[in-house]
């Protein structure tokens, strides 16, 4: 009777830390984006594990500081962004949320509303990866106009955007914005 009541309790014990992993976890989301929501870039990175990879279908898959350069080109360049963020659910090794951004492309100062669907794995209390999924045919057709929405499905143009965005983060980070 005893080593099943120890048993129960080890059961139990492991619950509770699940849970409370689960929950720090869905707060350490949060914190990122309510941190996005007020532009303060510093703050998002300290969610971030020294090792975060981060992936969206303009970038790409960025290692940690080249993802450190994309927010922090991101949230220079939008004079009017606005973050809103949903549906934050967390376990104990994933994470996913709903966000959305509004935002004047600097480009082509052409409104963008990006929705994009996150999602998270974390490691050591921090988010280890991040991957941002969203279309990225509608994104070109409200950033870029016409051409976007009349070829933003073509894959010359695809890579045409990501190279842009690539060439983009290069300058940024040199210093040449």
């Amino acid at each position: 009777m005893n080593d099943s009541h120890a048993t129960m309790n080890a059961g139990t014990a492991t619950d509770a830390a699940s849970a409370e992993s689960s929950a720090t976890n869905a707060r350490l989301v949060e914190r990122f984006y309510t941190a996005f929501g007020r532009r303060d870039v510093d703050a998002m990175l300290g969610c971030y594990h020294p090792q975060v990879v981060f992936s969206d279908p303009v970038f790409g898959t960025l290692a940690a500081a080249d993802a450190a350069a994309m927010w922090r080109m991101l949230n220079g360049r939008a004079r009017d962004l606005r973050v809103e963020f949903r549906d934050v659910k967390a376990n104990e090794h994933h994470g996913r949320a709903h966000w959305e951004a509004w935002y004047t492309f600097a480009a082509t100062g052409r409104a963008v509303h990006n929705r994009i669907d996150a999602e998270f794995h974390f490691a050591d209390a921090l988010i280890v990866r991040h991957v941002d999924r969203f279309s990225l045919w509608r994104w070109a057709a409200m950033a870029l106009g016409a051409k976007g929405a009349l070829l933003g499905w073509v894959p010359s143009v695809r890579g045409a955007i990501r190279a842009q965005a690539a060439k983009g983060l290069a300058a940024f980070r040199a210093g040449r914005t």
